[in-house]
């Protein structure tokens, strides 16, 4: 394939500052990198979060800066081989890929003994200079890379819901989740109905989903939800009190991102149930620790990234085995990039919105 020397780019060069670059270098594959050409790139509300000056991506009086700008963002990409390193083994050029969102260093203390995810220098796709993101017509995956095949006939509507959904298999398997269980899972967004729909394969007593959007609901009612409640619209704590005898739920994920969200599941989890933080908070959570421990020793787990989940996530969506039948909303090419941001926030109804090329 030839490959040109520029490309169209979304580039973040700081806080509040991101702009579509038309002339942007391709970056250059080197001996022990593969060169993709992308397909298209969803958008986590992480990149939302990031360029509306979050502090856990830019900093404040408490924590450092963690992004090197300038650099592109998108992390949901997917796309075929370009070009290949002359060191590369195994691939060849046309092969459609994937990466799990974290490069890792594969030397820390994390990364040697097979915590990779937890990289110490934790270096992810579309928030750093030297490991820039899929929202650009290229896209460089260095040596170290987590690299996966996606089959060529995969729908982009369904490849483009690999990273999130391997996220959402990730944060299920942290809850360990059993045929007694009852299981609330709050918030059926992408990721939330991801969970929903490998959470069902876990064949858990009741499967209960919370949204403040109806739609969203019916949607998780689809994926395989026993029961769903809007807190907007009813008590969900004393719901949940009623199905279980006024005990209270045995897990409760977290995936709002709201810290609403949290306080609710702390009422309505029972005692030495299991809690599971998996969002990523735009502001700080208020709550009463001796919940956690003096009143009802639970233990609370939270959820990062995807460790060895895309194998099984890309199986599983090919043969139908995980749902994904309408989670892709909306599609926009790159120009159009801060349309498709705002729709990304949910407000216009829109569940994953992506960028494609």
């Amino acid at each position: 394939m030839n490959v040109p020397q520029t490309m169209k780019a979304l580039v973040a060069y700081g806080k509040d500052d991101y702009r579509l670059v038309p002339d942007y270098p391709v970056p250059a594959c080197g001996p022990d990198d593969i060169l993709l050409k992308v397909e298209g790139c969803g958008i986590c509300a992480g990149d939302i979060k990031c360029r509306h000056g979050a502090a856990m991506f830019w900093g404040d009086q408490m924590q450092p800066a963690w992004v090197h700008p300038p650099f592109i963002p998108g992390h949901e990409f997917v796309g075929t081989v370009a070009q290949l390193g002359e060191n590369v083994k195994g691939f060849v050029p046309g092969e459609r890929l994937a990466a799990d969102q974290i490069l890792p260093c594969w030397e820390c203390r994390f990364c040697s003994n097979g915590h990779y995810w937890m990289c110490q220098p934790h270096k992810i796709f579309g928030f750093f200079e030297e490991a820039n993101g899929g929202m650009a017509e290229y896209i460089r995956l260095p040596k170290g890379s987590v690299i996966h095949r996606v089959p060529l006939d995969m729908p982009l509507s369904d490849a483009l819901l690999i990273e999130p959904y391997a996220c959402s298999k990730h944060c299920v398997d942290r809850a360990q989740i059993g045929v007694e269980d009852i299981v609330v899972i709050s918030g059926a967004g992408t990721l939330g109905l991801g969970m929903v729909t490998y959470a069902r394969l876990r064949h858990p007593k009741k499967l209960i989903v919370l949204d403040m959007l109806d739609d969203r609901l019916e949607k998780a009612s689809e994926f395989g939800a026993d029961l769903v409640f809007n807190p907007g619209k009813v008590d969900v704590a004393a719901e949940i009190m009623k199905l279980t005898e006024g005990y209270g739920c045995d897990i409760y994920i977290e995936a709002t991102g709201h810290p609403s969200s949290v306080t609710q599941g702390m009422q309505m989890i029972r005692k030495l149930g299991r809690f599971v933080e998996f969002s990523v908070f735009g502001e700080p959570t208020t709550l009463d620790w001796s919940i956690i421990g003096d009143r009802k020793e639970l233990d609370v787990l939270g959820s990062h990234l995807s460790p060895y989940c895309f194998p099984f996530v890309i199986e599983s969506i090919s043969d139908g085995t995980l749902r994904t039948n309408g989670v892709l909303s909306r599609t926009f090419p790159l120009e159009q990039w801060q349309e498709a941001f705002e729709c990304a926030t949910g407000k216009h109804g829109d569940l994953k919105v992506a960028i494609t090329f």
